[in-house]
């Protein structure tokens, strides 16, 4: 039986594919063609050279990553759902994210969460300046909580580790705490206890009546300098 035609979507799962399992490096022509069991010049007809087929990659990845609903009963729920989410993405695509930053296209890969969190701000009460920097607070919360977890992934075998570092002594005599201390991390539950924690005292403007509507800086910011989001590589 002849093999159905190739699309160029299947081209692009595969190369997808390819990168999320063995980095941008492994993507070759060569190798991409062998995957799909064709030839080389077909991957050409359909998506160019392998700088198109980059860029073709880059923008679905753009488009898959932006793909977030808030889930939940409040916007203080919703929000945390967005963190969630976007943090499950950046961990699932971390070659496919470089990919992205590598061709400045970061600041549009996090536009959707973004407005994710600004209809929930919103919704919360919070407008202006301080809505902004709810906004930036959580990305900010989600990309470096990614990016110690993979630095911890990629780090050595410790020696001693955590296990034999915390006792009654480094404890300060309080052995519940060494014992949670000297087990292994629960990433997925500690990063909802602080984003929640996170989210939960910045909304608390919104009740006290500290919602700022202006576009400048608030009054405790002194001459912060806005640098751009960092991300998972």
């Amino acid at each position: 039986m002849a093999r159905p035609a190739l699309t160029r979507e299947e081209v692009l799962a595969a190369a997808a594919d390819l990168v999320r399992q063995h980095g941008p490096q492994a993507l070759t022509m060569r190798r991409l063609a062998a995957e799909l069991g064709t030839a080389v010049t077909s991957i050409y007809w359909h998506v160019g050279n392998r700088e198109s087929l980059l860029d073709a990659l880059v923008e679905r990845t753009v488009a898959e990553l932006g793909e977030i609903r808030p889930v939940g009963r409040t916007p203080a729920g919703r929000i945390v759902s967005v963190a969630r989410a976007l943090r499950r993405r950046l961990r699932d695509h971390p070659h496919l994210v470089a990919m992205v930053h590598e061709r400045g296209l970061t600041e549009r890969m996090f536009l959707p969460a973004q407005q994710a969190l600004v209809h929930e701000v919103h919704a919360a009460g919070l407008r202006g300046t301080r809505a902004a920097d709810v906004v930036r607070a959580v990305q900010f919360q989600v990309v470096g909580h990614v990016l110690v977890e993979r630095n911890r992934e990629r780090a050595p075998a410790q020696h001693p580790g955590e296990e034999e570092l915390w006792g009654a002594r480094t404890a300060e005599e309080d052995p519940a705490l060494a014992r949670t201390l000297a087990r292994a991390i629960d990433t997925e539950k500690l990063f909802t206890l602080s984003v929640k924690a996170l989210v939960a005292g910045l909304l608390a403007g919104a009740r006290d009546g500290e919602s700022d509507s202006g576009s400048g800086p608030g009054p405790d910011s002194g001459d912060r300098t806005v640098s751009r989001a960092p991300y998972p590589q």
